[in-house]
């Protein structure tokens, strides 16, 4: 077999006027797709619904084929998701990014960045210098000396919250986790694989943890150290556990700090504090913190950062000779493209670029919350939040068109740094207009969701007329 190249499909296209007026996702399709008919796509209607499974089947080559061909197949897919793009408010992906036409030729290797990143083995297909210099940067980010941590590229936020309660379970094998019920479902899926001891913590209305009812249930648990789940934005309503707080109430309750472990799940705000409150710091007495890279940064697969305190990892450390490394890690062998996606992204905006991304985030999720009080709909948002919780949609292909995340009776948009305000105005523009045609004849009307986001938020005919805006 020759050898593979990707130069010729990457190379620079002829610029010409049709070129100019294509984005980078049309450019990308006809240096991936050469032998494909660049027929002009269909732009899904304003009142298409979501896509449609593609209903697909595994083709042998060399036998008859009446359908379309595999390149054809991938192109529609394509257009699909790029029109979609428009339309994807209800989770924390950030799918904005325009470098991975410059990144893919890495595509032609293997990377594998097996073991510990900081232990070169014996194969030279990995990204381990990319992967420590992502590190050392969130180290400096979150105030920890380069000789002070240990970390990796993990596969995504969940990876990062098993490995830091992980961490915590080896240094206090007593120790019983403690978890707001707004906490990522994966701390609790941590406690079921461990076998852990594990408390349920309340939470406020807003969604942050109950400081109360904490204290309550470690004072009950005094003679068993703690581990505690910090989530600096939960999944749903983004409110952010105070750890200071925290840390305060574990004092009180009478836990010296060889006591207790805190690990900060820090998935999509983990980029964003540092930039508004530097809540999130090793020169405070926690353990790790975690943050996903595909949210808040954007990456084209699921990835995470994962940092530590170097004197707490030699407890998962394992020789491995097979690999020439010792592996410290949940998933053993990682992927090599992700630090390099990272590494790129981060240095292409740099702090600056991110503090940009941060207040336009902010402001927007701002402007969504006040345009959807103007129209009278239930809505609330947490301080330093770029999630806006609203009521549910009642209309489920409204909820798939807008690809939104619902629970009970509420939905939220979290407002990346690639959603616009004129996305924001279509569908709140929509949803208005849809709401008519959901209640107009009185025999539904719109859900009290008071209890799930405060009195003061619920815009439903009982609670409109104590309803006050700011």
């Amino acid at each position: 077999m020759g050898s593979l190249s990707l130069e010729m499909d990457f190379e620079s296209l002829p610029m010409t006027p049709r070129s100019l007026a294509m984005t980078p996702r049309s450019l990308a399709r006809r240096r991936l797709f050469p032998n494909v008919e660049n027929k002009k796509q269909k732009v899904a209607p304003p009142g298409a619904g979501p896509r449609k499974n593609l209903e697909l089947e595994v083709m042998e080559p060399g036998l008859k084929n009446d359908g379309p061909s595999l390149d054809t197949i991938l192109v529609n897919y394509l257009d699909t998701l790029t029109q979609r793009v428009n339309y994807h408010l209800g989770y924390p992906v950030n799918i904005c990014y325009d470098h991975y036409a410059t990144l893919a030729p890495l595509l032609q290797f293997h990377l594998n960045n097996c073991g510990d990143p900081f232990l070169q083995n014996t194969v030279d297909f990995h990204s381990k210098d990319f992967e420590v210099a992502v590190l050392d940067w969130f180290a400096q980010l979150w105030e920890i000396e380069k000789d002070q941590y240990w970390g990796y590229v993990t596969n995504g936020g969940t990876e990062g919250n098993l490995h830091g309660i992980l961490l915590g379970r080896e240094l206090l094998p007593e120790g019983i986790l403690y978890a707001s019920k707004d906490s990522h479902y994966s701390v609790f899926k941590a406690a079921r694989m461990y076998r852990m001891d594990s408390e349920t913590i309340n939470t406020s209305v807003n969604g942050e943890m109950n400081y109360s009812n904490l204290r309550a249930k470690l004072l009950q648990n005094k003679d068993k150290p703690a581990i505690i789940n910090v989530t600096i934005g939960t999944t749903f309503k983004g409110a952010i556990d105070d750890v200071d707080v925290i840390l305060e109430t574990l004092k009180d309750c009478g836990y010296s700090q060889d006591r207790f472990y805190i690990h900060c799940d820090a998935a999509l705000c983990g980029l964003m504090t540092p930039f508004i409150n530097n809540m999130i710091s090793f020169k405070k007495p926690i353990g790790s913190v975690t943050i996903s890279g595909h949210k808040f940064l954007g990456c084209p697969m699921p990835c995470g950062v994962q940092i530590t305190r170097k004197s707490y990892i030699n407890n998962l450390s394992t020789n491995v000779e097979y690999i020439a490394s010792v592996d410290a890690t949940i998933s053993g062998s990682r992927n090599g493209l992700t630090p390099i996606f990272l590494w790129y992204s981060l240095s292409a905006k740099g702090q600056i670029g991110l503090q940009k991304d941060v207040k336009k985030c902010l402001d927007n999720a701002k402007y969504l919350k006040d345009r959807l009080q103007q129209a009278g709909i239930s809505v609330m948002l947490n301080e330093l939040s770029i999630i806006v919780v609203l009521e549910r949609p009642r209309d489920h292909e409204f909820v798939r068109r807008w690809q939104l995340s619902c629970v009970k009776d509420m939905a939220h948009v979290i407002v990346m740094p690639g959603i616009t305000r004129e996305m924001l105005d279509n569908f709140i523009s929509e949803l208005v207009q849809q709401r008519k045609q959901w209640y107009r004849d009185g025999k539904a009307e719109a859900p009290c969701v008071a209890e799930d986001i405060g009195a003061q938020n619920c815009a439903c005919s009982y609670h409109k007329i104590d309803y006050i805006s700011p």
